[in-house]
């Protein structure tokens, strides 16, 4: 995507068709901020299901994001006093390559599951299975340690759990993998799970040296005994895969604005002409800064195209005669935006060449740049000596290139 002048360019982004079974898509967009020009991150834009959908207060509390699954686990047989039900999730960090499918650039995301709830349905009330009359007292002494809302270790309380009589819902965090063990106080004839609701974390790229575009990956995932999410030897799940589909979405601004007049430059002495007109001082340099402001989220190129191609550079000629010479440009830019090594980036020289990429260590929004034209001594004493008092001119365009 190539930038003249004050010209914008939007990507436009297609929509990701809509997941299927037991399939979700994650998705989290980069958009430059103007208000905060530092915060160069992603935002988790994945609606939220499940646990966090029911109590956002909890979640929004702790920064976390869940996702709701339709699998469902049943007991294979009935519980006996003593025996226990093991959750245990994929906590530790996982990569995962995302690829931009325009560029083929690749990237690494990290993911981890930082907790797992469900709404659990027992055969019959819990106040029945334990022989008392009071719903809570039954969900309460049916488990050797208090009901589910209270995470047996190393899970932890999330805030908030929900009961019927013959219902639980509950969710916990999960800082670790390890298994998060309740045990039954009493027996249990039959039970099942009626969904699998999961915390999540990501870990993404800087999104600065990525290129605009969607950046696409997936994560699969096992259900089951022995598996990623697993519950334990009794509970089956009526699907044993997941997959967890990433699109990071790249969305970067590249905008040059040139003041008006700005593309009018002319070339003088340093004070003007009136030396010369005055004293016959000649002039030993024709110049002219031309200022710019520049908003850019991503790395871009420059370089010159020239009406009067000199071969070494860019010229101005005059159009009767033929003769012309070479107009030297350089470009000084704004804090925040570094050569390919890290450096500021001040008079740098641009040719028809590209030039290595700029790169920007935070979105730059509407900083000033400057555009330097310059003649130097042998050239403008050449052009004075043979100007004829006839004009020279030529077009030189300056391109900012973000498909680099």
């Amino acid at each position: 995507m190539k930038k003249q002048a004050s010209f914008l360019g939007l990507l436009m982004v297609m929509a990701m068709p809509t997941a299927e079974a037991v399939n979700r898509e994650i998705r989290a967009l980069f958009q430059p901020d103007p208000s905060q020009p530092n915060k160069n991150v992603f935002i988790n834009k994945t609606a939220n299901s499940g646990y966090c959908a029911n109590y956002p207060g909890e979640c929004a509390e702790n920064t976390m994001f869940s996702i709701q699954l339709p699998v469902r686990f049943d007991s294979s047989r009935a519980i006996v006093p003593g025996e226990g039900i093991p959750l245990k999730v994929p906590a530790n960090w996982r990569q995962l390559t995302v690829t931009n499918a325009q560029t083929q650039e690749t990237e690494t995301v990290e993911v981890r599951i930082t907790g797992i709830g469900s709404n659990f349905t027992l055969s019959d009330t819990a106040a029945n299975l334990v022989g008392v009359s009071d719903i809570r007292e039954g969900h309460q002494k049916l488990w050797t340690s208090s009901s589910w809302v209270y995470a047996p270790a190393p899970c932890q309380y999330s805030g908030v759990g929900a009961y019927s009589p013959a219902s639980y819902r509950f969710f916990w965090k999960a800082p670790v993998e390890a298994s998060c063990v309740k045990v039954a106080a009493y027996s249990i004839p039959s039970m099942y799970f009626n969904t699998l609701d999961f915390a999540y974390e990501l870990r993404t790229p800087n999104p600065l040296g990525m290129s605009s575009g969607l950046y696409t990956g997936s994560m699969a995932y096992t259900l089951g005994p022995g598996a990623d999410f697993d519950l334990g030897p009794l509970m089956q799940p009526d699907d044993g895969n997941l997959t967890l589909d990433f699109v990071l979405d790249v969305q970067h601004t590249l905008k040059v604005e040139i003041p008006p007049g700005g593309n009018r430059v002319i070339l003088e002495p340093q004070g003007g002409w009136q030396r010369w007109l005055e004293q016959g001082r000649k002039p030993v340099r024709l110049h002219r800064d031309q200022l710019f402001n520049i908003s850019a989220s991503s790395r871009f190129a420059m370089k010159l195209d020239c009406e009067v191609d000199l071969e070494t550079g860019c010229g101005i000629r005059d159009r009767e005669s033929g003769y012309g010479g070479m107009v030297n440009v350089s470009v000084s830019l704004p804090h925040g935006l570094t050569d390919s090594s890290g450096q500021p980036v001040r008079r740098m020289p641009l040719s028809r060449s590209v030039t290595p990429a700029f790169q920007p260590g935070i979105y730059v929004d509407r900083k000033p740049g400057t555009l330097h034209f310059e003649m130097g001594e042998r050239e403008t004493s050449w052009l004075i000596n043979n100007s004829k008092n006839r004009p020279y001119k030529g077009n030189i365009t300056v391109i900012w290139d973000s498909e680099v």
